[in-house]
């Protein structure tokens, strides 16, 4: 991790910076590292928030109408002491008490309550709701000693829409309070965060691990466990949780939250089998958070948090707020449906009777046994994709080319679009007019009549489409350099007079030799180009994949023979 200026001026500085990006939502707190919604709010009670700093948007980017009224900021992964908390309590207070509302740390516990006895000396009146949703910190039997974690923004939410509805302090108190007893939350880490000036994280986790049940002050996890898949994560987010929530009608708002480090896209590929399993144990997600909300750093990790919903949190939940970190319409809440893009499973007992299909399902079975090492040579110039890829465009071809059989040239066509559609980039599209335009030399022709010359010159159409496409030359380093002499080994074949499976298989020995040469040259396409030296000694990964495949097609022509 990289953080810009000196440890010990950090919160300041980016304090600093958020207060100037969103001077429009927030203003100061003068003499306090704290921020205020922009504009005063008429008499209501003041929700005040706060913490460490290190977990934004918590607790400064939740400020605005709707939700908190102030947040006081200490240093990372430390309370705010009690003078700060105080003079943002007091520059936010207008006349209708504050609700405090932070995690159970011992650190927080201590400075708010000395800023609440200091109100209420001068005669202001505040309540506070410790948020206690982390199930991995204490027993279900103790909650007081669990800690709060990315449950905190579904309680601040609930909190700050009935104190802007006008809800005198009491029943703020009472409501956030149900809030909070009505949730639970469950995490895992993937790798530990960095102190801003430190050159280590806190804690490391091993390649092949993770671990459960963390917090977000850069602790660890309460388990270690080997890495899980998305669908296996969140098989042990559910799990945990299901039998910590409390008895309702069914409607829950449900929150994925980023930790700092792991991507949105990470977290959409563990939500999908999150809301299928929550489906089917009878929950209805009215709301679906995915995102940052509770961070720590940048910890590599996500949490799962259930808030419980009754009708009277569900109105509140859905009620408008806007702050820069989180903003929200008020349109009432619905049942979220549960979409999922589902691609073809393909399994040895669903395989067609078409030629084509077995020998894609041949080379199919290569490509993913080789997906890593043609990730790893790709991965020398390029950005490592090339394997996945594959995989992706071969699984997509087979499961069109079970559904198109008529003909081998229609099986190939469909094969081909399907490649280029599902593998995407430039492989994809190579590949794709490969098999497409292949498929296109053999129209009109059923297996029985695609004599050698036959398929030589529908391979020759082939290549040259692919060069018109890809306008690659040979010896620059690309999966012509084993298409070319695969071409041209095929012809040849063909002019002797062998069969079918004796030309392929010999065309395909000339790709892995080829293929193996390709070591020795210098890429001078694409992305590569620009790291050429690095590529040497190392095979092009597009030439490999069509060696791979070529073979795993000749191996299944010559069990036709």
């Amino acid at each position: 991790m990289t953080i810009l200026g000196a440890a010990e001026t950090f919160k300041r500085d980016w304090l600093d910076g958020f207060v100037t990006a969103y001077g429009r939502s927030v203003r100061k707190v003068p003499g306090a590292y704290g921020v205020l919604r922009r504009e005063e709010a008429e008499r209501k009670v003041a929700v005040v928030i706060g913490g460490g700093c290190g977990h934004y948007p918590a607790f400064a980017g939740l400020v605005g109408p709707g939700l908190a009224d102030g947040a006081v900021v200490g240093d990372v992964f430390t309370s705010p002491s009690a003078e700060q908390v105080y003079r943002t309590a007091r520059a936010a207070e207008s006349g209708a008490g504050v609700l405090f509302g932070y995690g159970n740390y011992q650190g927080d516990v201590l400075h708010f309550g000395l800023a609440a006895r200091r109100l209420a000396a001068e005669g202001v009146e505040s309540r506070t709701i410790l948020v206690t949703d982390d199930i991995a910190s204490g027993p279900a039997d103790a909650p007081e000693r669990r800690r709060g974690v990315a449950g905190d923004f579904l309680v601040f939410k609930i909190a700050g829409a009935a104190a802007e509805r006008g809800e005198d302090l009491a029943a703020v108190h009472a409501v956030a309070e149900k809030a909070n007893a009505n949730t639970r939350t469950f995490g895992v880490a993937f790798g530990g965060c960095t102190l801003p000036g430190a050159s280590e994280p806190l804690f490391t986790v091993g390649e092949n691990e993770m671990e459960l049940g963390l917090g977000i002050h850069g602790e660890p996890g309460v388990r270690t466990v080997g890495r899980l898949s998305a669908r296996e994560l969140a098989d042990e987010l559910v799990d945990g949780l299901l039998p910590e929530l409390p008895a309702g009608d069914g409607r829950v708002v449900v929150l994925l939250n980023g930790l700092g480090r792991t991507k949105y896209e990470e977290m959409f590929a563990t939500y999908t089998r999150v809301h299928e399993r929550l489906a089917a144990a009878g929950l209805s997600p009215m709301h679906t958070e995915v995102g940052e909300f509770v961070t720590s750093l940048d910890m590599a990790g996500v949490s799962l948090s259930i808030l419980v919903l009754d009708d009277e949190l569900a109105e509140l939940y859905a009620a408008p707020c806007d702050t820069p970190g989180y903003r929200s319409t008020g349109a009432a809440l619905a049942q979220v449906p549960l979409e999922s893009t589902v691609d073809s499973l393909l399994t040895e007992s669903e395989q067609g009777q078409g030629i084509v299909d077995r020998a894609l399902t041949a080379a199919l079975r290569d490509v993913e046994a080789n997906e890593a090492e043609l990730g790893r040579l790709d991965a020398v110039a390029a950005d490592g994709d090339h394997g996945l890829g594959m995989t992706r465009g071969m699984r997509a071809a087979v499961a069109a080319a079970r559904r198109d059989e008529a003909s081998p040239s229609s099986a190939l066509l469909a094969a081909g679009t399907a490649f280029a559609d599902a593998a995407g980039g430039a492989s994809g599209a190579l590949y794709g007019v490969l098999l497409a335009e292949t498929g296109a030399g053999l129209q009109g022709r059923s297996g029985d009549e695609v004599s050698t010359d036959v398929l030589a010159d529908a391979v020759d159409g082939a290549v040259t489409a692919f060069v018109e496409l890809g306008k690659a030359e040979p010896g620059e380093k690309t999966m012509l350099d084993a298409i070319e002499p695969f071409r041209l080994a095929l012809r040849e074949q063909a002019a002797a007079g062998a069969d079918v499976p004796q030309a392929w298989q010999k065309a395909a020995q000339v790709a892995v030799s080829a293929a193996e040469a390709t070591a020795d040259l210098l890429p001078a396409k694409g992305r590569a180009a620009r790291l050429a030296e690095r590529s040497k000694g190392h095979p092009d990964p597009g030439a490999t994949s069509f060696a791979l495949l070529v073979t795993a097609v000749g191996q299944v022509l010559g069990k036709e023979d």
